[in-house]
């Protein structure tokens, strides 16, 4: 016994084609006037802007030399930004957050130490920290001016992924390094 059907008949397929009517080729719809493309993502324009201006300031440092009213090697360090509460920056300065890495800029000239210092901010953003310890060192320079600790003051204080910063206590580094709060990503 043959489960197999005889092959349609032509009359068969004369009426499937006369109920399904003549084939034509489908072309796409355009979009309904309401729906419109998917945007691409919006660039991050106010971080480029934030990093612009703070390449531009170490610039001027670089062509000007340090400011007449920088910081002294003795000066404590210290921000934060507005929407920061001041008790954040209180505990920050007692050494109640810990660092969860740090940088050592002994001994790097202004050029080398401010790409490191982008290098580690941005490898620290990428890593989730919290907190990271800079250490710039006391700057005790013939003209007495510390130019690296001027220098990282200028730059963190620019970057919009820094909430505040300060001196470290004394046994983190005190004034010749500084603990830097990041935002959360």
């Amino acid at each position: 016994m043959s489960t197999e059907r005889p092959p349609p008949d032509d009359d068969d397929a004369a009426l499937f084609r006369a109920a399904i009517g003549p084939v034509r080729e489908h072309t796409p719809t355009p979009a309904a006037p309401g729906l419109a493309r998917p945007r691409p993502r919006p660039r991050a324009r106010m971080a480029e802007r934030d990093e612009t201006e703070a390449r531009g300031e170490f610039r001027r440092l670089l062509e000007d030399g340090p400011l007449e009213a920088g910081l002294l090697a003795g000066d404590s360090l210290g921000y934060r930004r507005d929407d920061v509460p001041p008790r954040v920056l209180k505990r920050l300065a007692r050494g109640q957050y810990a660092a969860q890495d740090e940088l050592d800029l002994h001994f790097a000239n202004v050029v080398q130490a401010e790409a490191m210092l982008r290098q580690f901010l941005a490898e620290a953003r990428d890593h989730g920290y919290g907190c990271v310890r800079v250490i710039h060192g006391k700057g005790r320079h013939a003209d007495g001016t510390p130019v690296l600790k001027n220098l990282v003051d200028r730059l963190l204080r620019h970057r919009a992924d820094v909430l505040a910063y300060h001196s470290a206590p004394p046994a983190q580094g005190g004034t010749g390094a500084v603990l830097v709060l990041l935002r959360p990503r």
